[in-house]
């Protein structure tokens, strides 16, 4: 080597300047060439903090393609912060990676995690690279701002408030259903489109982030649905101190999920305690509802009003169209 020569790069150096750099767009992050980034907030204004990790086997199958895992890991963070009302501003990437990850890989896996990063405003500001023997993991730490002091906590849902929820309920957990067992298709008498809107709702998700202003302003408690709507609810519920009552009818669902429905009553506990939505649940106050709803309008998220706030402790009570409460066998994934 020369006088002249630049110092060889590391294969770590050289993943990150090929693949990350890029992404690291704000001045913060300073093109990733420092061992940590700086990032001001606004003046009046708090720090949100999330973080998700998704691992091969659990969180996504080990053959997903790259680019759905790059979205996914970010997706789901950004869910978080909407349900806080946050704007996205940025995050940290902790890659462990198999050593039969190669570039065609990370290059796809980039791809995706970078248009995410740029259609939600939310630039890569650093993180760290690691090998392993597997399995191949993915953490994120993202972090977003909003007004000091008017985050949304779990904890403000008051008696009389109403429940709603964003989108659709139940099209992950059955599209993971599908993905391990394509011929439910069959079963279910779905099409291939259907099959397909249900794998593809496991597989992307669709963070509320436009949803996250009027969440914000209008709602007393709101946690993300990942963990199924039943589940999240009972947390959101039991840190508020109440409890809520819930009619089965009016949970929204996709064409495909009520046409699996219609075919298998039974999957209605899977629907609404399995997870993998990433939907908003919140509860707002009766004053605000009519503001609520004209601003998800203007932002063109559907809600649907599933039921109310009532005094009381234990989980909440679903209820089909005789009054009947249902029974489920597990309220809420765990991974414990």
């Amino acid at each position: 080597m020369t006088a002249r020569d630049p110092p060889a790069l590391s294969g770590e150096d050289r993943l990150i300047a090929q693949y990350f750099r890029p992404l690291a767009r704000h001045p913060g992050a300073m093109e990733l060439r420092d061992d940590a980034a700086f990032y001001t907030p606004p003046d009046g204004c708090d720090l949100v903090l999330t973080k998700d990790a998704i691992v091969a086997g659990v969180h996504f199958f080990a053959d997903d393609p790259a680019d759905a895992v790059g979205r996914k890991a970010l997706r789901v963070n950004l869910s978080d912060l909407a349900a806080k009302g946050a704007v996205p501003q940025g995050f940290l990437l902790a890659l462990a990676l198999p050593s039969d990850i190669g570039d065609a890989w990370l290059e796809g896996f980039a791809r995706a995690l970078g248009a995410d990063a740029d259609q939600y405003g939310c630039p890569l500001f650093g993180g760290d690279t690691v090998s392993t023997p597997g399995p191949l993991t993915v953490s994120i730490t993202a972090f977003g701002t909003l007004p000091r002091g008017t985050m949304v906590h779990r904890s403000g849902a008051g008696v009389g408030d109403r429940v709603f929820v964003t989108g659709t309920v139940g099209d992950g957990a059955l599209g993971l259903r599908l993905r391990r067992d394509p011929a439910k298709a069959a079963q279910w008498s779905l099409d291939a489109a259907a099959r397909d809107h249900l794998v593809e709702r496991y597989r992307t998700p669709q963070p509320r982030t436009a949803l996250a202003e009027a969440v914000r302003r209008h709602a007393s408690a709101a946690m993300d649905v990942s963990d199924g709507l039943a589940g999240d609810l009972g947390k959101l519920c039991r840190e508020s101190g109440v409890t809520a009552e819930i009619e089965v009818a009016r949970v929204p669902l996709s064409a495909p999920a009520g046409a699996a429905l219609a075919a298998d009553p039974a999957l209605i506990e899977a629907m609404l305690t399995g997870g993998d939505d990433y939907e908003i649940v919140c509860t707002v106050r009766p004053e605000r509802i009519d503001a609520f709803r004209a601003e998800a309008a203007a932002a063109g998220v559907p809600i649907a009003d599933i039921g109310g706030v009532v005094a009381g402790e234990g989980p909440p009570r679903f209820a089909d169209r005789s009054g009947h409460v249902l029974a489920f066998a597990r309220g809420a994934f765990s991974h414990f």
